[in-house]
């Protein structure tokens, strides 16, 4: 892939001079969803499919952007010392908005730069396609300009493009799996400190299966921003009895004890969610240090329900997804996968039923819905780099 893109880019921008080439990965949560804004558990992994950039430093101002996925919006361009958000700049928002911030943060970014893209995560897929570009910018970044941070750092800067440049009110999540990830391994991130470990994945006989729903979504237009401020509420009416900083502090039992406390009741099942999602997510890594997988799939399906009945956030096509993957023969776990409608599903599949769960799947789906999805049997890889 690396030689494909870089013949890309000389072919586009030409040969001379000092190419770079960097890759980012996408990444799926395993389980942890609608956590990472509230203080709790996260568990994801990268993945080895992602964004590969191809970059050369210009002598001037300018940015000369193109991406293999956009190939009809040409060669976009813009300029180091005018950066603004807008809907003209496209999907050049996300790699603008990092040098923006790195240019925020004090960092001497004095010099554009011609970049080629290309992803082979799928478009609105709930994979971070937008997280990953972000990431592979910030990497580039560091490099080409020698700003010396790590990937950590790289990550917090991603979150904070995403928040305050292209004004999605994400959490850390997406960005540190992204720079973070570790190949064979998920990331037990507590969002709140930033500690976090690396767990193996030991599936000894069965693989992720990630069914993309192609219900495209994007998540600065979609209920997103507003599930955040119904936490938001709920954890002020919480905090004027207990002392909590985040939703992620609160035992199942604790919040059981207090829940009256939230006055509305939309409000009270989005923290419901968010406090038991936590919990889940640390019972589903012990189960997976045990080595029972089995209790991890439940787990798993169990954050899908909460998901569709108290965050209600899956909509149909996700629905339709994980409740035919329940009734598949092999399946251990299903779940919604990412911010929800739309995007993308994960399941862990025995080998041995891995094609007949696509089949049927994909049959169910395609009869209900109207339209096929897509299905990717991925492996687990590490986190963005140069290469």
């Amino acid at each position: 892939m690396k030689d494909k893109v870089l013949a890309e880019f000389k072919a586009r921008f030409g040969a001379d001079g000092d190419i770079r080439t960097y890759f980012a990965p996408g990444r799926v949560n395993l389980i942890g969803e609608h956590t990472d804004y509230n203080g709790g558990h996260v568990f994801p992994c990268a993945l080895t499919i992602g964004t590969y950039a191809v970059v050369r430093l210009r002598d001037d101002k300018k940015t000369r952007m193109y991406s293999m996925n956009f190939e009809n919006l040409g060669i976009m361009e813009n300029n180091i010392e005018n950066l603004k958000a807008s809907k003209e700049a496209d999907w050049t928002n996300y790699p603008l908005g990092m040098v923006w911030t790195f240019k925020q943060k004090g960092f001497s970014i004095d010099k554009g730069f011609d970049m080629l893209l290309f992803g082979n995560i799928p478009n609105g897929s709930g994979l971070s396609s937008s997280a990953s570009v972000e990431v592979v910018t910030g990497v580039m970044l560091n490099d080409m300009f020698s700003c010396g941070i790590d990937n950590k750092e790289i990550s917090l800067l991603g979150q904070y493009s995403e928040n305050n440049y292209n004004g999605v009110n994400c959490g850390i999540m997406d960005q540190f799996a992204v720079a973070m990830g570790k190949a064979d391994n998920a990331i037990f991130l507590d969002t709140a400190t930033l500690e976090f470990e690396y767990a193996p994945i030991k599936l000894s006989n069965s693989k992720i299966v990630i069914a993309c729903s192609n219900k495209k979504r994007g998540l600065g237009d979609s209920k997103y921003n507003e599930r955040r401020n119904q936490c938001e509420t709920a954890l002020a009416e919480l905090q004027k009895k207990l002392s909590i900083k985040s939703l992620g502090e609160l035992s199942p039992e604790e919040f059981e004890a207090n829940k009256e406390l939230i006055t509305d009741d939309v409000n009270r099942v989005r923290a419901k969610h968010a406090v038991y999602e936590n919990q889940r997510t640390i019972d589903a890594v012990k189960a997976l240090k045990a080595n029972d997988i089995a209790k991890f799939g439940k787990l798993m399906n169990e954050s899908h329900v909460s998901l569709r009945d108290d965050y209600e956030v899956t909509g149909i096509e996700l629905d339709t997804l994980v409740e035919a993957s329940w009734e598949q023969k092999g399946v251990i776990g299903s779940r919604m996968t990412g911010a929800g409608f739309g995007g993308c599903t994960v399941s862990i599949v025995e080998n041995d039923a891995i094609d007949s769960f696509i089949e049927n799947v994909g049959k169910t789906y395609k009869e209900k819905i109207g339209y096929a999805a897509d299905f990717y049997v991925v492996e687990i890889g590490e986190g963005a780099r140069r290469i």
